[in-house]
């Protein structure tokens, strides 16, 4: 899993956002249990960091908002 930085483009149904990495690629990606149970809210233009999946790298998970 790899740690990357990008931008939250889209708020998706089922807490799902769409995030524009640093590159061109826009992946789906959904908040990290620990951001969630504290109840961390993402706005469009929010920037966060991302784990991305080893297996389907048009998934992530948002481990944080910088």
């Amino acid at each position: 899993m790899a740690g990357v930085i990008g931008v939250v483009v889209e708020q998706l149904p089922s807490s799902l956002y769409r995030v524009k990495l640093e590159g061109t690629r826009a992946i789906v990606a959904h908040i990290a249990d620990r951001m969630d149970r504290n109840f961390v809210r993402l706005l469009v233009g929010d920037k966060v960091r991302l784990e991305l999946s080893p297996t389907d790298v048009g998934r992530g998970r948002i481990v944080g908002k910088l």
